[in-house]
């Protein structure tokens, strides 16, 4: 019968072994270092209630929810009038969504477990996220995060603490050029104020955002066209051009022009005393750059930003986080602080293949096949099998009786570097007949060899 190919939704992928195998070399790493770090795993449902997620990403966020339709017939609470906008209907047929990221269904966690944890919580998260996004080159509809947040305290250490993760983690996957990128929200507020229009704060934010994929010049004309004055257009751009190639460069420029702004100068104060913890801790790879551009876009962040870019690909932003001071308020537990980072597992992904720091991870475990005649050299190959991986060692027996030479041919696409061929006479000297496929070379062992060569 014949028929198309069936494919997936555009934005999202299949992962055969291979890729699975890559993924997990990176999960593995990051997990490792989030317990070393101090850092509880847990895991929240994909799907969330719409009411727990709008509101908390921006205008533009909530667009990107995916909206999940109620189960049964979900027009049966609707009107016709309902349908003459989606304001009015959305709410009627739908009331859940999947999770658009990692941090407000955490928040959501902590205002409805808080009697259950002690603080300052540390917790890291690594599951799928979901946005309605258009499909690009390093962008996807279903993508993973692997968050890291600390709640329950103000410090500034944790903003240290996160940035050295960073570092680290990068590092350890083979990254070495790399800039962690910090700004303060704060330091926005301050614009928004020394600019004379401190509730437009999000629209501020929202155009300096895109200066990563555009120029200044296109930023401001986009400020124009929003209705900024030129006298606003002009602090804008003298703002965007502090940022100097050193830090303390950069926050000096920034003291001068937000001398008397107390928020800014609050925001320029943290970052210093940020500075000055994390140069206590250990630095791997990473550049740390203060940038005055750096906006990241949700709503919630209050104070220290991060963003996080390989310089050797286009591929973009493969991490980035901020303190949040009051996002368990919108779940009736107000005045929490917290800080949290996320790793962009897909893109990080994309960096290591484009790098090519990624050649080396295999998908198969397996360390040796046991191939074998059929009859008694099977029953002979299964009682190795047993003894090799009593071992703790991975093994496969072959399960069919094709010819050897299909057997080794077996081993050799899935990546499995011996065969240890089971014959009448290795049966008889209790040995094995290994073949070595990477240098062509075999030789006649026993198991108790076998497995010291193999470990």
């Amino acid at each position: 019968m014949s028929g198309t190919t069936p494919g997936v939704p555009s934005g999202m992928r299949d992962f055969l072994p291979e890729t699975m195998a890559r993924r997990k070399f990176i999960i593995n790493i990051l997990e490792s270092n989030f317990r070393k770090y101090g850092l509880l795993p847990l895991e929240t449902p994909a799907m969330e209630n719409l009411s727990t997620l709008t509101g908390k990403y921006g205008e533009e966020g909530d667009r990107l929810i995916y909206k999940v339709l109620n189960s049964g017939d979900f027009l049966a609470k609707t009107e016709t009038e309902h349908f003459t906008s989606s304001q009015q209907l959305l709410p009627k047929i739908s009331d859940k969504g999947l999770r658009y990221d990692l941090t407000v269904p955490f928040a959501r966690v902590v205002a409805t477990h808080r009697h259950a944890l002690g603080f300052p919580f540390k917790r890291y998260q690594i599951q799928n996220v979901w946005r309605a996004d258009r499909p690009q080159k390093g962008r996807y509809r279903e993508f993973w995060q692997c968050d890291a947040d600390i709640i329950g305290s103000d410090s500034l250490v944790s903003e240290a603490e996160l940035v050295c993760l960073y570092d680290e983690s990068l590092s350890m996957l083979g990254l070495q050029n790399f800039t962690i990128l910090i700004n303060n929200r704060k330091i926005l507020t301050g614009l928004a104020e020394i600019c004379g229009v401190p509730d437009q704060l999000t629209a501020l934010c929202t155009a300096i955002d895109k200066l990563d994929k555009t120029s200044i010049e296109d930023v401001l004309q986009d400020l124009r066209k929003t209705g900024f004055s030129e006298s606003i257009i002009q602090k804008t751009n003298d703002y965007l051009n502090l940022t100097l190639s050193f830090p303390e460069d950069s926050l000096a420029a920034a003291t001068t022009f937000f001398a008397g702004i107390e928020v800014a100068e609050k925001g320029i104060s943290e970052l210093r005393e940020l500075l000055k913890f994390h140069s206590y801790l250990q630095h791997f790879n990473a550049e740390i750059k203060i940038d005055f551009t750096l906006a990241r876009g949700l709503n919630y962040y209050t104070g220290a930003i991060f963003e996080v870019k390989e310089n050797n690909t286009s591929i973009g932003s493969i991490g980035g986080g901020g303190r949040y001071d009051n996002l368990t308020g919108m779940f009736g537990f107000p005045g929490v602080s917290g800080i949290g980072i996320s790793f962009g597992l897909d893109r990080i992904y994309d960096v290591l293949e484009n790098l090519n720091l990624l050649a080396e991870v295999k998908a198969s475990p397996t360390k040796v096949l046991f191939a074998h005649f059929g009859d008694k050299t099977l029953e002979y190959g299964l009682q190795c099998l047993n003894k090799i991986r009593a071992a703790g060692i991975a093994a496969e027996l072959y399960p069919g009786t094709d010819k050897i030479g299909k057997q080794i041919t077996y081993a050799d696409k899935k990546g499995i570097p011996f065969v240890a061929v089971c014959g009448e006479s290795e049966m008889a000297e209790q040995k094995v007949q290994v073949k070595y496929l990477t240098s062509g070379t075999q030789e006649a062992i026993t198991l108790e060899i076998l497995i010291e060569r193999l470990k």
